[in-house]
């Protein structure tokens, strides 16, 4: 594993392997993944595929690590109480980075986020600023269900754990670490795997050019209703 020095224990480096394996891919519906598709059926070339679907990444779409990572590790340095943070942002109109997903919710959990928390209580020392963020998802989730800590909050508050509790860095440089944007970057590395996946599917399967459905995009004349 290719990671700068020092030595990161055993389960650091197994739990690094496993965030690449949980963000690997996540269907085709993704728009990473659609756009990858897309340019495959249009005749290009793998890079190029690959390059379209992550170029979507960002704040919507797996780019919310660092993010998550910073606001959740911030609020616990500061001592700030889990209801106080939320209300704090409810205030200030910001969305809490790492919380809220699209399908997932308390009744239909995601497994992912499941085997990233336990994995963590299984084998780091220390999981606080998880335990904050889970105190979050337990106000978050009262108002809405779907409002859970999802996989791109339950990993950034992990391997913020993982590197304070490690013994391999102070806190200073665990935090410095995280502000490289080391995070979003397991998440590219990752999710490229399911990405060129995708791209040889398609090619596999001559899949013609794409060509999206008129239902989905057209739009009805209200006045000739």
């Amino acid at each position: 594993l290719l990671w700068p020095p020092p030595p990161l224990p055993a389960y650091a480096t197994k739990f690094i392997e496993m965030v690449l394996m949980v963000t690997a891919d996540h269907g085709p519906a993704v728009s990473g993944a659609h756009n990858t598709i897309v340019s495959a059926r249009a005749g290009k070339d793998l890079v190029s595929s690959l390059a379209s679907g992550l170029l979507t990444i960002g704040p919507r779409f797996g780019g919310a690590l660092d993010e998550a990572a910073k606001m959740f590790s911030v609020a616990y340095d500061n001592n700030e109480k889990p209801s106080d943070f939320v209300s704090h942002m409810r205030r200030s109109n910001k969305l809490i980075m790492g919380i809220g997903h699209r399908v997932k919710s308390v009744n239909n959990p995601d497994k992912r986020v499941e085997i990233v928390k336990n994995f963590a209580k299984a084998n780091f020392p220390g999981t606080d600023v998880l335990d904050f963020a889970l105190a979050v998802e337990a106000i978050t989730t009262r108002k809405k269900a779907n409002l859970i800590l999802n996989v791109d909050g339950a990993i950034a508050c992990c391997f913020v754990d993982l590197l304070r509790t490690s013994g391999a860095f102070t806190k200073e440089e665990a935090d410095e670490t995280i502000a490289h944007g080391c995070l979003n970057g397991l998440f590219v590395l990752g999710r490229s795997i399911g990405f060129i996946g995708h791209f040889l599917d398609q090619k596999r399967l001559k899949q013609g050019l794409y060509r999206h459905p008129w239902d989905d995009i057209s739009y009805i004349d209200m006045a000739a209703v």
